[in-house]
């Protein structure tokens, strides 16, 4: 097992690396003209030449890209080009406020999906017949119409919730909980629609085998053998679909927080890839890439005890 988590870890770090390197340089190639941009169209090109030089973006790619790197090793991630304030301080502010978010998602998506997913296979008929139907609608209605949708009954004509904006839990509770019902909402209902499918299919795989006609012949309800037996041999399937789910909620958070006017790690990625932050956008690469590998991590891990057959290689 520890053999297994340090080759992980040992990928992960190679992985960071190339990543930031292709990123660095389509920043580089996309940026254009940073310094012109900040300083606005009137300054001189003088001016501007200094400033680029300042900012040190007259220095070759690599050279560049080098000074980053052995910066970031050293958990400095630079200044934004803009506000000059700390790209820790930008991204750490904004992470907890992006991950209660996806979390809460992830959360309700994982338990939603169970229930129906096992209940699909479970009943069959009618009732698999409308959770496969309001999945594919799930599905297929994009995630921006469904938080317009959210903002629009539950927030603006029945007023139950926040339209916009956020309060942190420190703040209040009660006020977090409103601020975030509404985008958990919308980012866990394409994600209930995938992952419930997943969990369908797997339990009548699973319920199909030998061993839970043995369970049943040996008088185990259906209840004690779903539960207990069932769901523990497709959970790693549906852990798996949950990742991916886990990191394109990541993704779709960015849309999210741009309806709900969220002050999270989307809006700071939208705004800084617009203005070509370079430091900025870095620091957010950095930031998604050891969330993923860390997620998969652990869902490994999962997998693992939830299956002690499952090998770890």
């Amino acid at each position: 097992m520890l053999t297994f988590i340090l080759r992980r870890l040992a990928s992960g770090i190679v992985l960071i690396a190339v990543i930031s390197f292709l990123a660095f340089v389509l920043l580089y190639m996309a940026g254009g003209d940073i310094a012109r941009r900040i300083l606005g169209e009137n300054a001189t090109a003088e001016t501007v030449a200094k400033k680029a030089e300042s900012l040190g973006l007259d220095r070759p790619l690599l050279v560049q890209y080098w000074e980053w790197l052995t910066s970031a090793l050293t958990g400095d991630l630079g200044r934004s080009f803009f506000t000059g304030e700390l790209v820790s301080v930008s991204v750490s502010g904004r992470l907890a406020v992006t991950l209660s978010i996806v979390i809460g998602a992830t959360l309700v998506s994982a338990i939603l999906s169970v229930v129906l997913g096992v209940l699909a296979a479970r009943r069959g008929g009618a009732v698999d017949g409308t959770i496969q139907f309001l999945s594919l609608i799930g599905f297929a209605i994009p995630g921006f119409l469904i938080a317009l949708g959210l903002v629009l009954v539950f927030a603006i004509n029945l007023g139950w919730f926040k339209a916009t904006g956020y309060i942190p839990i420190t703040t209040s509770v009660g006020g977090w909980l409103s601020s975030v019902t509404l985008p958990i909402v919308a980012l866990s209902i394409g994600a209930i629609a995938t992952v419930a499918q997943q969990v369908r299919g797997s339990v009548i795989d699973a319920m199909s085998r030998d061993y839970v006609r043995t369970l049943r012949s040996r008088g185990l309800g259906s209840t004690s053998v779903v539960y207990k037996h069932v769901l523990r041999n497709a959970g790693g399937p549906a852990l798996a679909v949950l990742a991916v789910q886990f990191i394109g909620l990541l993704g779709g958070a960015v849309i999210i927080e741009q309806v709900f006017a969220i002050p999270g790690m989307g809006q700071l990625t939208v705004k800084s890839t617009t203005l070509g932050d370079i430091p900025v956008v870095m620091g957010l690469v950095i930031v998604f890439a050891i969330i993923v590998i860390v997620v998969n991590l652990l869902i490994d891990l999962a997998q693992a005890s939830l299956n002690p057959k499952v090998r770890l290689s």
